[in-house]
Parts: C-alpha cells; structure tokens; sequence
C-alpha cells in the first residue's frame, strides 16, 4: 500500500486545486438533491456547475476524449473527487446518469446515438436515471416483472419500477424488462433506453421517513419505445444490465456521516450516572469499536486507491468497504439516540443535541443498506468470489420465468 502520489498524481492534484480554488462556486447551496423538493434554483445551480467542469474536462476524467473527457484514469478521478469535496459545490443529480446510464450507452448505443445523448448529459442539459428495481425484484434484479412486448417497429411497456431515483426531474432512463416469460429469467431480458415524457409513464415520488422524497415509484401503461433504442439483442438484456451494475460499484457509496469523533464529542455533552458519557467503560468501548471499523475502512480505501494508481482495477474485494459502512452508519446512530435518552426523539435541529445529525443519520441509514447491493447480496459476493466459498443454491436455475412460483 502506497499513501503518498505519485510525481504526476501531485502534478495533477495541484491543478486541480488551483481551478477549483478559481472556479468553484463561494457562496452556501440552497437545498439539495435529497430536500422534500428539489427546488429549482437548486438543479440550476447544480446545471451551471456541471457545466463549468465539463468545459474543463474535469467533468468526466475517465472518459474517452471523443466523449468529452480527458481519456484520464481512475486514480485522477478519485483526486479530482477528493479536492473538488473540500468545496461546497452542487452534487447528486447527474451521479447515475454520468456513473451508470451514459457509460452503459457508449458501451452498446451507437455511434450516432452516443453523439446525440451523451454531451447533453455531461454538460447537465440532460438527466438520466437507471430503470431497474421493482416490487418484487429487487437484489434479484433478473426477477423483474415488467414486460415489452413487440409492436412493429416499436415495444410496448408495461409494469412497475420503484425506488428510481431522481426520476421525477429526468429526462431520460435506462430500463431492463421482460420480453420472454418462457425461458430462465436471465435469458429472457431486453435492455432499452427511454424518453421519461414518453406518454403512459407516471411518476410518484415516494416521502420517505428521513424527509426526503428523491426515490420514486414509476408506473408504465401502454409505454411505446421504438426498437431503435433497443441495447443489446434481444433476450440479452442481462448481458447489458452487468455492464450498468459493474459500473454501479463505481458510482454508488455510502454518503458521509457522523463517525466516531462526533459520538465522542457528543459523549462529552451527555450526562451518564451523574458523570460525562466518555467516563462510562462501555460508552468508551464502543467508540474504540467504531474507531477501529472507521480506521480498517480508511486503510481498505486506501489499498483500493493503490490499485487504481498502479493501473489496476479493484475487484470484488471491494464490496467490504459498503458491508461494513452502511451498518455502523445505522448502528452508530442508534447508540447515539438511545445515550441521549427521551431526548433522542427529537429531530429538530433546533431543540437536539448537535442539531439531530444521528436521528437524520438513523432514518437514513437502513436505506444505504439496500442501495447498491443489499449487505446479503455483497457478503455472498465476498464469500463466493472473494473467498471462494461454494455458491448459494439457485433453485431457479434453468427454469422457465413462467414456471417459477413467485412470477405468477
């Protein structure tokens, strides 16, 4: 493992902080991706800012320069990405669009496809969202329900997506769906891209318990797509979906959040048996718990980002860093509230111990251990590719979508 940049990592590290320092935006952003509404002087500003970075390049470093990158590797991106959060600049609406859908596009779309819809999309004129989960599929994204059926020259969609997020402000979507019921379910997926305006698409935000309501529900009747915008062949679907998933691992992380240093600040504040909580011996354990997860994923980053200096690609090892993350985000919360006592249920941030960030962190945190990969799915993909551990049984293998219980 190798903490320091290289010669040419400093170079560019140095560049970077000296557009962002004349570039970056001085002035405190108003409302945010996640925010009840997301306000449109919000995605304005969000729009002005993608805009700025990609006319410097910096917008998509990894990308090809024929698409408007700087043909860079990952290691700048992660530099870029390093400096760039020192600032308080606009994020979030065009993650998974840049992150997933346009990679997944310049993959499989053509060449005049790609010309028409991805510069839009890397200059923030045109957001994207990715058209996968359903009520009854989920992590097992090859259970999905939703159907094309062919019309011509065109598909016919119908079916349900949920938890789509930012699709309520995009213009564009990525959809994995069902075109053949009678083979087994990873064969009988197609894979299309689609105008979010398109009639017979209905969009309901969902208000979730956090105060956020950017996930949505996204009903499909009568949904016409031309076969134009088809990826892949048909029946292939699966074939295109892993290249979004794959590049998923990329896009999606945990956001930050309180760690260890604020439950010790906040153990300072709180009164435990008429003396500070940090005097407690369990109060003190648990923080040196969480430090030492805290410490072990700034390290297991850091072998990742030594990978990725020396031109590797990180693998499945990877999938540690959310499996560990996302339950001390929950877990860390929870401790929080319960030494705050009745005073733990309050979530103003006017009336709570430091402003309610461990009851917002709470409510959240049980989300991001689904987003991305359930914490089942990623300890399966680290026992079985990572420690070679035997497979899981599929009892749906080789059956027909139409024979299987759960699909009627």
């Amino acid at each position: 493992m190798d903490f320091n940049d290289t010669p040419e990592e400093n170079d560019f590290r140095l560049e970077v902080r000296e557009w962002l320092k004349n570039n970056a935006p001085k002035e405190k952003k108003a409302g945010g991706y996640d925010s009840i509404d997301v306000q449109e002087s919000a995605l304005a500003r969000a729009r002005d800012w993608q805009a700025k970075k990609a006319e410097a390049g910096y917008a998509a470093i990894t990308w090809p320069k024929e698409y408007g990158g700087l043909g860079g590797s990952s290691i700048q991106s992660v530099i870029y990405s390093q400096e760039e959060s020192k600032y308080n600049v606009p994020t979030g609406f065009f993650d998974i669009g840049l992150g997933m859908c346009i990679p997944t596009m310049m993959a499989w779309a053509t060449k005049e496809q790609n010309e028409r819809y991805v510069e839009p999309a890397l200059y923030g004129k045109e957001i994207w969202c990715q058209l996968f989960s359903e009520p009854s599929a989920g992590s097992d994204v090859a259970g999905v329900r939703t159907k094309a059926e062919k019309d011509g020259d065109d598909w016919i969609i119908n079916g349900q997506k949920v938890w789509t997020s930012g699709a309520h402000f995009c213009d564009f979507g990525i959809i994995v769906v069902r075109t053949d019921p009678t083979v087994p379910k990873h064969k009988g997926l197609s894979f299309f891209f689609l105008d979010m305006k398109s009639p017979g698409i209905e969009i309901k935000p969902i208000r979730q318990i956090s105060g956020g309501s950017n996930f949505n529900e996204v009903f499909f009747t009568d949904v016409r797509v031309p076969d134009s915008q088809r990826l892949g062949e048909v029946g292939e679907g699966w074939k295109v979906a892993l290249t979004t998933l794959m590049n998923e691992r990329l896009a999606i992380g945990v956001p930050k959040s309180a760690d260890y240093s604020s439950l010790t600040q906040l153990a300072k504040d709180v009164i435990l048996n008429n003396k500070p909580a940090i005097k407690n011996d369990h109060v003190r354990a648990k923080i040196a718990d969480w430090y030492v997860q805290s410490e072990g994923l700034k390290y297991t980053k850091m072998r990742s980002l030594t990978s990725l200096s020396k031109g590797e690609t990180p693998g499945p090892e990877s999938s540690i860093g959310k499996v560990v993350s996302a339950p001390k985000m929950q877990d860390l919360a929870s401790f929080a509230m319960d030494l705050q006592g009745a005073a733990g249920i309050l979530n103003d941030p006017d009336m709570s111990l430091m402003h309610s960030i461990f009851q917002n962190q709470w409510m959240s945190a049980a989300g991001y251990r689904i987003a991305g990969g359930t914490d089942e799915i990623l300890r399966n993909i680290v026992a079985e590719r990572v420690l070679g551990l035997p497979q899981d049984i599929r009892v749906d293998k080789n059956v027909p979508f139409n024979e299987l219980a759960d699909s009627r």
